[in-house]
């Protein structure tokens, strides 16, 4: 009889927190965790990106705001989310009855100091590991992008974050700009322990019949396959243009999608759009990974990491 193969080390780190596997669960895609706990198996994920918090409640854009496109979706939600405080009080207790789960939080704001009154509440919260400042949502009127856009405003709000925050920054970009590597330099050199990207992309779908647009707000964030080898490209410029982490996002629905982005340098995935169509596709990502690990004799997942070989 052949021998057993080893099961293979999946654990990655990123800015210090020792995740057990490099698939994370997109920000907006599995709410506040506690809405899919009876779903997915959430303590066998590397970690789950809360959905989104601001200062205050916010209601969000208006409806219609998700659209199927041919190798994705649009969405303009807008940002909808029930506060941070609410957060802190009801969802983080009961997320955190699980004791094995690493729970990075989503920061936005409209301001430098939105962002700062979010963090402070996060703070005296127990069971975050990290925050994600999302500088890349364009979905919404004021802020989000705008920090994204600009590396001198970018840097602006990190020196401030990085003062004020108790817990590890990552960064997550925006995928429209002109220079993907300025954007994550101007990241590291502000403080950020990771970056994350790429965020959607500016899109907008039209209807023939009505002549109406297909979505309320008139443009909306692309994600899924079709952005795939865009996000890949643009994650192989990040990480090679930094020392820091790179956590890839963008189409990312099979294991071999895990190893792509990693070979191009990322640390770690977030999944998205896949646990639309498929709610436990990073439960069931995580083991075709340790499969795939096994069938070529990667005894150690970080040995793919930037292994890309041209």
């Amino acid at each position: 009889m052949s021998p057993q193969p080893s099961v293979p080390d999946l654990r990655v780190s990123i800015a210090g927190i020792e995740l057990k596997n490099p698939v994370i669960a997109a920000s907006g895609t599995l709410g506040y965790g506690v809405e899919f706990e009876e779903i997915v198996s959430l303590e066998k994920l590397g970690a789950i990106v809360v959905k989104g918090l601001s200062r205050e409640p916010m209601a969000g854009n208006a409806p219609p705001r998700v659209f199927e496109t041919a190798a994705g979706m649009l969405n303009a939600i807008g940002l909808q989310n029930i506060g941070v405080r609410e957060f802190v009080t009801d969802k983080l207790p009961r997320l955190c009855r699980r004791k094995d789960v690493v729970v990075f939080a989503n920061v936005f704001g409209s301001s430098i100091e939105d962002y700062l009154r979010v963090i402070e509440v996060l703070n005296q919260a127990e069971g975050v590991a990290a925050y994600e400042l999302n500088v890349s949502c364009p979905n919404t009127e004021v802020g989000g992008i705008s920090f994204g856009s600009d590396p001198d405003v970018l840097q602006e709000l990190l020196y401030a974050a990085t003062r004020w925050a108790e817990r590890p920054l990552i960064v997550k970009l925006s995928p429209n700009v002109t220079s993907i590597p300025q954007m994550a330099q101007a990241a590291e050199r502000s403080g950020a322990d990771a970056i994350s990207l790429v965020n959607t992309f500016v899109a907008m779908a039209i209807d023939a019949e009505t002549r109406k647009p297909r979505i309320a707000n008139l443009t909306a964030g692309l994600s899924g396959p079709a952005i795939k080898p865009i996000a890949l490209r643009m994650v192989y410029e990040a990480a090679h243009a930094v020392s820091i982490p790179v956590i890839g996002i963008g189409g990312i629905t099979t294991a071999t999608d895990v190893v792509e982005f990693m070979l191009a340098g990322a640390t770690a995935v977030e999944i998205g759009t896949a646990s639309f169509w498929d709610p436990v596709a990073t439960e069931r990502i995580v083991q075709a990974l340790t499969n795939w690990a096994i069938e070529h004799r990667i005894e150690r997942i970080t040995d793919l990491i930037g292994g890309l070989q041209v």
